[in-house]
């Protein structure tokens, strides 16, 4: 570090604010939008799920958490802790509790301070880590200790960390793109199957081509170590994952083992929640009970591949929309899942020669995501080796 840089606590050269209690009971659709911690991502404030709230609800001046245009916002609990944001439009926000705001001093540049907070996310979780909610204090945030060279070499140093990440931002964004258009491409080949079916085609009812059930609704005790209880959260968009499951004992996994006795070749769909509708088939043999979970047991009637691919097409994640009920938790219910419409070949072996196109596709498709995402990760990478030398003086 250069000899004309001090390391400062944070609270020494910049003010914090911490965001006002408001009651989730008198949030409204309309009125003054109020910024959570769910609202800050990627470096910015993301409104598209914002409440707002009637001032007159309020016997309180609100003014002191007016949040302005460029104001510097950090998010102190929960799974985006330390996460911060900027404020980049002329819109009146307020400012929730758990939700900080930095106000730098004149020794100070907002955009150095906001360079600094990037590199302090990851210490942030960590910090915050060890309870159920992670969660910062304001104290811990005022403890920082930033390295602080004198007003004019910080604005130098902003102009240089501006051009290189707006190198890096662009071909980020590029591969980004590329991504998107090989998962799309992907998507557009298996609409392109169930659009165009052939003439020995034919369409019935899940249940009655094969056995649909559904895992239990109860909540029964965990233990610590025991029979692996998945929930909708185990099934992801590229596949069946078995880890960080809860456990439950031998006793409950009987009772609902009953209901739901799940195989290896079985296909599970969520049936509850953002990702409900989702699909994947057991490729392990380990012991397991499910809890809002469908089951799709293999049938003689139809490759449980094929039905698979049918599965995540764009017309089952249709009909999983149409058919779920319920409000904040949606979901879909068993009676909706044995009445899926399933399109198929009666041929045995036209199923397979689909799927075999399908796989080959989706192989080469997946090898294009790993080529970009690697890309992108190793940007991500070298956006943090620039910050890392600025803040250690070696730009």
């Amino acid at each position: 570090m250069k000899n004309n840089w001090e390391i400062k606590k944070l609270g020494e050269v910049c003010d914090f604010q911490n965001g006002f209690a408001f009651k989730s009971k008198t949030f409204k659709e309309s009125g003054i939008p109020v910024v959570r911690i769910t609202n800050i991502q990627n470096e910015k404030l993301d409104l598209s799920k914002i409440v707002y709230i009637d001032p007159s609800d309020y016997n309180k001046d609100l003014r002191r958490y007016e949040i302005k245009q460029d104001d510097l916002l950090i998010a102190m609990s929960g799974a985006t802790t330390g996460k911060i944001g900027i404020h980049t439009t002329d819109k009146k926000l307020l400012l929730n509790q758990r939700v900080g705001r930095f106000e730098p001093k004149s020794v100070l540049d907002k955009t150095f301070l906001f360079n600094f907070l990037i590199t302090k996310v990851e210490e942030s979780l960590a910090i915050s880590a060890g309870a159920a909610q992670p969660n910062l204090s304001t104290l811990q945030i005022k403890n920082f200790q930033i390295p602080l060279p004198p007003l004019p070499e910080q604005k130098r140093i902003v102009a240089i960390l501006d051009k290189a990440f707006s190198t890096i931002d662009k071909t980020k964004q590029n591969a980004e793109v590329n991504l998107k258009n090989a998962k799309e491409m992907f998507e557009s080949y298996l609409q392109n199957i169930f659009e165009n079916k052939g003439d020995d085609w034919i369409e019935k009812e899940l249940n009655k081509i094969t056995e649909v059930k559904d895992g239990t609704h109860d909540s029964p005790k965990y233990i610590k170590e025991g029979i692996p209880f998945v929930t909708q959260k185990n099934i992801k968009s590229y596949g069946f994952d078995i880890d960080k499951t809860k456990f439950i004992t031998e006793i409950d996994h009987q009772k609902f083992y009953k209901r739901s006795n799940v195989s290896y070749g079985d296909i599970l769909i969520s049936m509850i929640g953002a990702n409900r509708g989702m699909t994947a088939i057991v490729d392990i043999k380990d012991i397991f009970s499910i809890k809002n979970v469908g089951l799709i047991k293999e049938s003689e009637n139809i490759n449980q591949y094929f039905l698979l691919y049918y599965l995540q097409s764009i017309f089952a994640k249709k009909y999983v929309k149409s058919m779920s009920n319920g409000g904040a938790q949606e979901f879909i219910g068993l009676r909706a899942l044995r009445a899926f419409p399933i399109p198929y070949p009666k041929s045995l072996k036209e199923q397979q020669q689909i799927i075999q196109k399908l796989d080959a596709l989706s192989a080469e498709t997946k090898i294009l995501e790993t080529i970009y995402q690697q890309k992108i990760d190793d940007l991500e990478e070298l956006k943090k080796s620039v910050l890392q030398k600025a803040f250690r003086g070696e730009l």
